[in-house]
């Protein structure tokens, strides 16, 4: 019975300490299990709850984002010569918070050399052409910052100097700048762009939305010591460039006439002057010169000239150039023809107490319409005009494309001045037979002429032939419709007339241009500056022409504003003959092979 009570009394024991342990077993595998757990939801609030927060923190911290530029497009000429482009420059940044112990390099034997903060500056200042202390000032104004610009749009070969330096906390930013590569050649149509990039003033101003490219973004990583890491970018937005501008303007003909425009207005002492040319087929323009054109590479520099395009934008009264669209439109409606007959006075007196004269006196004159144009009548003329009635006239008047903008649009370009009949005085009405009284642009002029060249047909004035995206599309192309202003016999018969100028009219003593026959038109005319609006002694003188006559493929128009030697037309005709000579040599035009018109001049 002991024994088996003893027995008893262990195997209970056994039992206790067995329960025991499995017990603090169980505690310990709980309390693991609770410390997994708390480490797997706390892994899983890292991994999953707050993942995007984490890792947007740990990018921002390590990732940079940058703009990818869209270069802005190519303004070129109508043989695709480049009149405004864009260039690849380089803005010079750095890391200040690692700049401010310098810098170390090792060469190719291994020897190692530091250069302080100063001595970098030098070094960069030296390459980039800045000043030492305007990189120092980048470098130190705050010692902790991640990001400096230290010299902005560096060329290529600054760019490679700086590459050379390798200095570990520098690095250079791809941007873009706009040149003019023949500076002021067409500098007046191409106008320029502001600080911001975008267009200001003619062809960088109407076609803006054409040329400015689409920026793009990238990011790339950096390490801890502030540097780009190799390989780590990353194209977040592609970049889009601009389109290309193409014009129908030659330059090479441009620069020629900028230059013979120059001479001439220093020779006659005139203020300004304007020249176009314009092809007869479909009045596009093939140069439009003015004096003093600006250089858009540094406009500021250019005081005091014209930073745009006088040719389209200032209106002038164009004087008796007007004449051939007054002959022009009666010839239309049937009321005259080249061999009217009119007895011209030197001046005309009307009933409502108004008067008119010719520019010079002479005795009264037995003229045909054809001497009426060759003489530049103003009594002559208006004997002519008032036989269609002022409501007639300014009709055609907005035909031949005036009181309007050609269809260029160019920015800041004139309408002109003309008032609808009903507001016309009785001066008015006679004096806008010989261009006084309303005004038009050189553009505007250069357009008559064109309408009558081309058998009548007034074409859509082209500056521009269109823009072509990088993805190739074409846009803006001008519309090529014509619109009939006058019959095709009543333009040729002007044509016709314009022929006596040269020989026996306003411009006898001009010696012809050899092989060519030539239809041309002078045009004096005052400018109303003087006190109480009434004209001065200054004027306005121009010569219009077209050639050959017999088949015309070109317009010229030369105007100079209050010449000094010379006050009469004929001060225009040197630079005339000089520049339509070198259109028509330009373009290897054949000479004539009829002979002139010879139409009567007197009855």
């Amino acid at each position: 019975m002991r024994a088996t009570a003893h027995g008893s009394t262990v195997g209970n024991g056994g039992v206790r300490h067995t329960r025991g342990r499995r017990r603090r077993a169980t505690v310990a595998a709980i309390a693991i299990f609770a410390l997994v757990a708390i480490f797997v939801v706390r892994l899983v609030d890292i991994q999953v709850v707050q993942a995007a927060t984490l890792n947007s923190d740990a990018v921002g911290k390590r990732s940079i984002s940058t703009t990818i530029y869209g270069d802005r497009g190519d303004i070129v000429d109508t043989n695709g010569k480049v009149l405004a482009g864009t260039v690849l420059r380089y803005d010079i940044t750095a890391v200040p918070r690692f700049a401010q112990e310098g810098y170390s390099t090792t060469d190719a034997r291994g020897v190692k050399r530091t250069y302080s903060l100063e001595q970098s500056a030098q070094q960069i200042a030296a390459a980039t052409g800045a000043k030492t202390q305007t990189i120092l000032t980048a470098l130190t104004a705050n010692k902790t910052s991640l990001y400096a610009k230290l010299v902005g749009a560096v060329d290529v070969d600054a760019y490679d100097r700086i590459e050379k330096l390798g200095i570990s906390w520098i690095y250079p930013v791809r941007t873009t700048a706009r040149t003019y590569p023949d500076g002021a050649v067409a500098g007046n149509l191409t106008g320029f762009v502001g600080t911001d990039g975008d267009g200001q003033y003619g062809l960088e101003q109407e076609y803006d939305s054409c040329l400015a490219g689409e920026n793009g973004s990238e990011t790339y990583e950096r390490g801890a010591d502030g540097v780009k890491l190799p390989g780590s970018s990353v194209t977040t937005k592609k970049a889009v460039d601009g389109g290309t501008v193409q014009t129908t303007i030659d330059s090479d003909l441009q620069f020629q006439m900028q230059q013979d425009l120059d001479e001439q207005v220093k020779a006659i002492g005139a203020t300004s002057g304007s020249v176009v040319v314009m092809k007869a087929s479909d009045a596009s323009l093939l140069a439009v010169a003015d004096s003093g054109s600006v250089d858009p590479n540094n406009r500021n520099a250019n005081k005091g000239l014209n930073l745009s395009s006088r040719a389209f934008q200032s209106s002038y009264e164009p004087g008796s150039t007007f004449k051939a669209m007054t002959a022009a439109t009666a010839i239309d409606l049937g009321v005259a023809s080249p061999a009217s007959q009119e007895i011209v006075a030197d001046t005309r007196r009307f009933s409502w107490g108004g008067m008119i004269g010719d520019a010079e006196a002479h005795p009264v004159e037995h003229l045909t319409l054809a001497g009426i144009l060759a003489d530049s009548s103003n009594v002559g003329i208006s004997l002519i005009g008032e036989k269609v009635s002022k409501q007639q006239r300014y009709e055609y008047m907005l035909k031949f494309g005036l009181g309007k903008t050609s269809e260029v649009k160019f920015p800041g370009e004139t309408v002109g001045q003309l008032r609808a009949p009903s507001d016309w005085d009785s001066q008015t009405d006679i004096n806008s037979m010989f261009g006084q009284g309303v005004g038009a642009s050189a553009i505007q002029v250069a357009s008559i002429y064109q309408t009558l060249a081309n058998g009548g047909v007034r074409m859509p004035v082209k500056l521009v032939k269109g823009c072509v995206a990088s993805d190739g599309t074409v846009t803006d192309v001008p519309s090529a419709k014509g619109t009939r202003v006058v019959s095709e016999k009543a333009a040729d018969d002007v044509v016709d007339m314009l022929e006596n100028t040269i020989p026996e009219g306003t411009l006898k003593g001009m010696a012809p241009i050899s092989g060519y026959n030539v239809s041309a038109k002078t045009g004096t005319a005052q400018i109303a500056d003087a006190p109480g609006g009434g004209y001065g002694s200054d004027y306005i003188i121009s010569v219009a022409g077209i050639a050959p006559a017999e088949n015309p493929q070109y317009v010229v128009l030369v105007t100079f504003n209050k010449p000094t030697t010379l006050k009469t037309s004929f001060a225009a005709a040197p630079a005339f003959r000089e520049i339509m000579s070198q259109v028509l040599e330009t373009y290897r035009v054949k000479p004539s092979t009829t002979a002139p018109t010879d139409l009567p001049d007197t009855w």
